[in-house]
């Protein structure tokens, strides 16, 4: 199922991050067909038709059709209780701070959790939009890493769930993403107080959210922070193959069939659905951080100089021979690098 190619990994903290990896999975995989009710049998074949979907894809052949509808249930299913399951194990192995403050927040429809410490700025927010390729993720397999930004920033997090592919396709979670929005307006937080932010998947929709709140004529957020986002569902990108060799995260699972999950009958190349589209004029701040490893690197370049030419204020930070999200491991040095960058970005648009 892989494209990856873990030899080309010499770093001896990705190496340590890819061996933890590769335990949760032999555990959760025992553990899945333990706890579910799950054929094993199943899942076999299931296998081979991913690895044979991003064979042909590497190779520039057409990959529709190879993963039938209830494939596509069967992987995600896997997927997320994996993801669920990884997030779970690394909270064992990294408790939450007993002065971490985290409040559930289930209302009309909504579901979030807020992240903060004693002292965080009451009045001043950053959503957090999970990443998980549109088909999984939740506030608590980035629960870790929303409590490592709010003490980095001193804010108080947002961290939302929203409506996950194939279940629900686009538009779901944008809609999810601009009712999280108005609900933080309409409980009295300013705008010009708020801050929106996500990886991968979470990066593209902080994308479309500013997009959408700009054409619907609603107030827009102070600024917005992007690690690792997706902006062309087209792929259109060469880093996307270029990079899927040395891209632990996104080159492990092979994601390309997940973006069809989530756009369903949408034309990739509407600006609607692909950021790198869009008329990006008039958008508020913006801090994008990516690895040059990555699939994701030209998603964000490209992104960057479209807004860049349209008077954006916007900021592209890199980071060779790293991980996709690699902000989401502590061990990484250039993680608390990355984390001071966005403190300074931070206080630089609530000023």
């Amino acid at each position: 199922m892989p494209i990856v190619d873990k030899s080309k990994f010499h770093r001896p903290e990705i190496i340590e991050i890819i061996k933890t990896r590769d335990r949760n999975r032999d555990l959760c995989l025992s553990a899945f067909f333990e706890e579910t009710d799950s054929d094993r049998n199943v899942y076999h074949p299931l296998w081979k038709k991913i690895d044979d979907l991003n064979k042909d894809w590497i190779r520039g052949k057409d990959t529709k059709g190879i993963l039938s509808t209830e494939d596509i249930f069967l992987a995600v299913k896997f997927l997320r209780f994996y993801l669920e399951f990884h997030a779970d194990n690394m909270q064992k192995l990294n408790p939450i701070p007993r002065k971490a403050i985290i409040e559930n927040v289930s209302e009309e429809g909504l579901s979030a959790e807020w992240n903060a410490y004693p002292g965080s700025l009451e009045d001043h927010v950053m959503i957090y939009i999970h990443g998980g390729g549109h088909i999984m993720g939740s506030v608590n397999t980035h629960r870790l890493f929303t409590l490592e930004l709010a003490k980095a920033t001193n804010l108080r997090i947002l961290s939302i769930n929203y409506r996950l592919a194939p279940e629900y396709p686009h538009p779901a979670a944008l809609e999810d993403c601009i009712s999280i929005y108005k609900w933080l307006l309409s409980l009295g937080f300013k705008s010009n107080k708020i801050i929106i932010s996500g990886d991968s998947a979470g990066g593209y929709y902080t994308l479309l959210t500013l997009l959408k709140l700009r054409d619907d004529g609603l107030p827009l957020p102070a600024g917005a922070i992007c690690f690792s986002p997706s902006t062309d569902m087209a792929q259109t990108g060469e880093s996307v193959k270029k990079n899927c060799y040395t891209d632990l995260i996104l080159g492990d699972l092979g994601y390309i069939w997940w973006i069809n999950a989530h756009i369903a009958d949408v034309d990739p190349l509407d600006a609607s659905i692909s950021p790198l589209y869009a008329d990006l004029k008039g958008l508020p701040p913006i801090l994008i951080q990516v690895s040059t490893s990555e699939m994701l690197f030209d998603d964000s370049r490209r992104f960057f100089e479209r807004a860049r030419e349209a008077g954006v204020d916007i900021t592209l930070q890199t980071w060779d021979d790293t991980l996709h999200v690699f902000q989401n491991n502590p061990q990484l040095p250039e993680t608390k690098e990355a984390l001071e960058k966005v403190k300074i970005f931070v206080k630089k648009v609530f000023n």
